[in-house]
């Protein structure tokens, strides 16, 4: 099973920006999707940015226009570029593998917008 393994996260100021890293123990056979999800105390994780093996990407409408996903396949990693950063961002962020019919979970990040 893959290993993922996050970095980034940090405390920000309102209207500033972070970006997280994650990196994959090994390549991956398509297809599979990449992505970063986040939760908050007492909510559900919930998937706010992928990118299949193909290259598309796609984005929970609460970070669209603010949040763009990348990987590098060379050097199996993929990144969060977080712009904009609103202090309802705050959570913990998760690198997330869909592939081979199951999915599998960093341990997070911990992101903290705040004045």
């Amino acid at each position: 099973q893959v290993q993922l393994v996050e970095s980034g996260g940090g405390l920000v100021q309102p209207g500033g920006s972070l970006r997280l890293s994650c990196t994959l123990s090994e390549s991956l056979v398509s297809p599979y999707v990449l992505g970063w999800s986040r939760q908050t105390p007492g909510k559900q994780r919930v998937l706010i940015a992928a990118i299949n093996n193909g290259g598309s990407e796609t984005y929970d409408d609460a970070v669209k226009g603010r949040f763009t996903i990348s990987r590098d396949t060379a050097k199996n990693t993929v990144d969060l570029q977080m712009n904009s950063l609103e202090p309802e961002d705050t959570a913990l962020y998760y690198c997330t593998v869909f592939v081979g019919g199951s999915v599998t979970w960093g341990d997070g990040t911990e992101v903290t917008v705040s004045s």
